[in-house]
């Protein structure tokens, strides 16, 4: 009688329970990754369309896409062959309960990242980003952010727990140096006479090269330590129906992937992808630009840290 243990090999979507099929650790504090990925189940700060809660399982179910393929185009290299990954899964906390959510990712991100690992988290909606920053500022101080984003998340009025309120929030609190910082995407509302961020928003991004934006990533944030965050609605809902608050006129997918490649020799020290909704999505199309993005910030970081030598 064949048993699943007799093939050694697999398909595509068989027990694929990790992000691109990484090992499952409940203990990552103690294992020798280089790289946890933290699921944060979490939507309770949305202000739009709810959902984002399921947003890490969709992720997750659309990286099988991107496992199998032995050396990456157009890097060249298979990731897991130079950094060791693995998935955390997802953050457990007291339903309904949002306080007890922010205290437990603040600890939990705590713990990773003094043990000397990276962390890159996958929400949830994009509150999940305030106490993964409070987390990481304990070991880097206070750090440059590059925010892809149709939105802002400055915005003063809102709640305690709040998917807008983010970087009004951080810079506040010493957490993000405002005047080192970019956001990429932008297209609502927002007082530009008085917001301390670089903005390159949507329509520009749009019409300036990759190697324009990138210059000037790279010129705004120089060497400071560097948080990456993507709310997936950045992305035009074109390539990114999936999402709570979906806006016309966004990025590109190809044009997305292009400027995080350019990231290479920044000093990235986390990062995530928020807002994935799939009840809205449309033949995984959002989860799986979800999955990719986070998968070019792990080659970036790899390169980046000395792990992949071309």
């Amino acid at each position: 009688m064949t048993t699943i243990a007799d093939k050694a090999d697999y398909s595509l979507y068989s027990n694929a329970f990790g992000y691109l099929r990484q090992p499952l650790d409940f203990n990552p504090v103690a294992s020798d990754a280089d790289v946890v990925v933290l699921g944060l189940p979490f939507d309770m700060a949305t202000t739009g369309r709810s959902g984002g809660r399921m947003g890490p399982g969709a992720i997750r179910q659309a990286s099988v896409n991107l496992a199998w393929e032995e050396k990456r185009w157009p890097w060249g290299f298979k990731l897991c062959e130079h950094i060791r990954i693995v998935d955390a899964g997802d953050l457990v906390y007291d339903c309904g309960d949002a306080a007890d959510f922010t205290d437990r990712v603040e600890d939990f991100a705590s713990a990773i990242v003094d043990s000397g690992k990276t962390l890159l988290s996958f929400g949830g909606d994009h509150f999940v980003t305030l106490p993964l920053l409070r987390a990481h500022f304990k070991k880097h101080g206070k750090m440059a952010l590059l925010h892809f984003d149709a939105h802002t998340d400055t915005y003063s009025q809102g709640s305690r727990y709040d998917h807008g309120t983010m970087f009004y929030h951080a810079p506040k609190e010493g957490i993000i140096d405002a005047e080192h910082s970019v956001q990429i995407g932008i297209r609502t509302e927002y007082d530009k006479n008085n917001h301390a961020f670089s903005v390159i928003d949507a329509a520009e991004a749009n019409d300036l090269s990759v190697d324009a934006i990138v210059a000037h990533i790279k010129g705004r944030i120089k060497d400071h330590p560097l948080y990456i965050t993507f709310d997936i609605d950045c992305l035009d809902p074109a390539y990114a129906p999936g999402t709570g608050t979906p806006v016309c006129g966004g990025l590109t997918s190809d044009k997305a992937l292009k400027i995080i490649r350019g990231l290479k020799g920044m000093n990235i020290v986390g990062m995530d992808v928020v807002e994935v909704a799939p009840a809205y999505d449309s033949a995984e199309i959002t989860a799986l630009a979800g999955a990719t993005i986070g998968l070019e910030m792990l080659y970036v970081w790899a390169e980046s840290n000395g792990k992949i030598n071309p």
